[in-house]
C-alpha cells in the first residue's frame, strides 16, 4: 500500500458536520451534552428519538467526511424496501481508517467500539494504520460509538489520552443499535463492510479507485440483541456492492467469489440464530462472514466487471419481519 498518502483532514471535515448537527439538533432530534471536562457528546438516540436525518449525518461522520451517504428505495427480490446509498472516491481512507469500528473504549466501566476520523489521528491500532499508511494530526478529534451508554468523563479523559489530545478537543457522537439512527449509520456500513473483507483475503485494497454500495434498513428492534442481528442481515443477505479496481482480469476473477457472505461457514440463517449459537461471542463467528450480499468488481485495465453472490430475501424477512 501507498506509505506516502497525504492527510485528508477527516477530522475537520467530520467536525463540520458535527457542527452543523448542533446547530440543528431540536430539528435531527439529537441533544449535546458538554461534560464535565468540556469534551462534547452528540446523543442520536439514547435519551432522545434521533432519527434518519441524524443517522445520515452520523454516518457521514463515520466516513470522516469522504462519503456521500442518502436514503432511498432498495430492491430486494421482487419487494422494495426502504434503504441506504453509499459512495466513497476515498475507500480505503474513509472506510478502513475511519468507518471501521476498530477501536475498543474500555474506561472506567464504559465500554464501546469506537469509529470515525479519531482513529486516524490516535492511531492506536498499531498494525491496521502501519499496513494502511495513512495518519493525520488532528487539532480537534471526532469519534462515533455505537452504544446506550453515554460517554463519562472518565471515558473522555481515557480517550483523550490514548490520542494526544485533551478532553475539550473531543467531540463524541453515540445512537445504540435499536434506533432509528444507529440502524442508518450501520446500514451505511455495506461499503466498509466489503473493503474489510477484502483486506482480510489480503487483496491490496489501496488498488479500490472507488466504492458504491446499497443495502436496506432494518426495521427498529425491541433491543440491541435484536438490532444488532437485523442490521447485519441488512448487509449480510440485502446487501451490494460495486468497486471499480486497478488490477487485472485474473486477480477480480479469483479474488470475486471469495468476497460475498455466502462464502462463509456460517452464512444461510438469521444472524441472530448465529449469535446466539456461538455464546454471543462475536470473536467464535467465522470472520469471513461479515461481508455484503453480492459484490461487483470491474477492473481499470481490461472494464471487465466480475459479479459474485446473490440477495437473500427469504432469510432478510425472516430476521426483520418475523411472522
Amino acid at each position: 500500500m501507498d506509505s506516502r498518502m497525504s492527510p485528508l483532514d477527516m477530522n475537520a471535515l467530520a467536525l463540520e458536520i458535527a457542527e452543523s448537527m448542533i446547530d440543528s439538533a431540536d430539528l435531527l432530534r439529537c441533544r449535546v451534552h458538554t461534560l464535565d471536562n468540556g469534551a462534547r457528546v452528540i446523543d442520536c438516540g439514547i435519551e432522545v428519538p434521533g432519527g434518519y436525518d441524524a443517522g445520515l449525518a452520523l454516518s457521514e461522520i463515520c466516513m470522516g467526511g469522504l462519503g456521500s451517504v442518502t436514503l432511498g428505495p432498495v430492491a430486494v427480490g421482487r419487494e422494495t424496501w426502504p434503504g441506504v446509498t453509499v459512495s466513497t472516491d476515498h475507500p480505503m481512507v474513509a472506510c478502513m481508517a475511519s468507518q471501521y469500528a476498530g477501536w475498543a473504549i474500555n474506561a472506567d466501566g464504559f465500554f464501546a467500539m469506537g469509529s470515525g476520523p479519531l482513529r486516524a489521528h490516535a492511531r492506536v491500532e498499531k498494525e491496521l494504520f502501519a499496513k494502511l499508511g495513512y495518519a493525520e494530526e488532528a487539532g480537534h478529534g471526532v469519534l462515533v460509538l455505537e452504544g446506550r451508554q453515554l460517554p463519562t468523563p472518565a471515558a473522555a479523559e481515557w480517550v483523550a489520552k490514548k490520542a494526544r489530545l485533551t478532553p475539550e478537543q473531543l467531540t463524541f457522537l453515540i445512537a445504540p443499535t435499536a434506533s432509528l439512527a444507529g440502524g442508518v449509520q450501520i446500514a451505511a456500513r455495506v461499503v466498509e463492510t466489503a473493503m474489510h473483507k477484502i483486506e482480510q483475503l489480503h487483496f491490496d485494497i489501496a488498488k479500490v479507485v472507488s466504492g458504491f454500495g446499497t443495502a436496506p434498513l432494518a426495521p427498529v428492534a425491541k433491543n440491541d440483541v435484536r438490532g444488532i442481528g437485523r442490521t447485519n442481515d441488512c448487509i449480510l443477505y440485502g446487501g451490494t456492492v460495486h468497486f471499480t479496481v486497478r488490477a487485472s482480469d485474473a486477480e477480480l476473477a479469483e479474488l470475486a467469489p471469495q468476497v460475498p457472505a455466502s462464502a462463509s461457514r456460517d452464512y444461510g440463517t438469521p444472524f441472530f440464530e448465529i449469535f446466539e449459537r456461538y455464546g454471543r461471542d462475536f470473536y467464535k463467528i467465522d470472520p469471513l462472514l461479515f461481508s455484503p450480499a453480492v459484490v461487483r468488481l470491474t477492473s481499470t485495465e481490461s472494464g471487465r466487471t466480475y459479479t459474485a453472490g446473490a440477495l437473500n430475501p427469504d432469510v432478510l424477512t425472516a430476521s426483520c419481519y418475523p411472522a
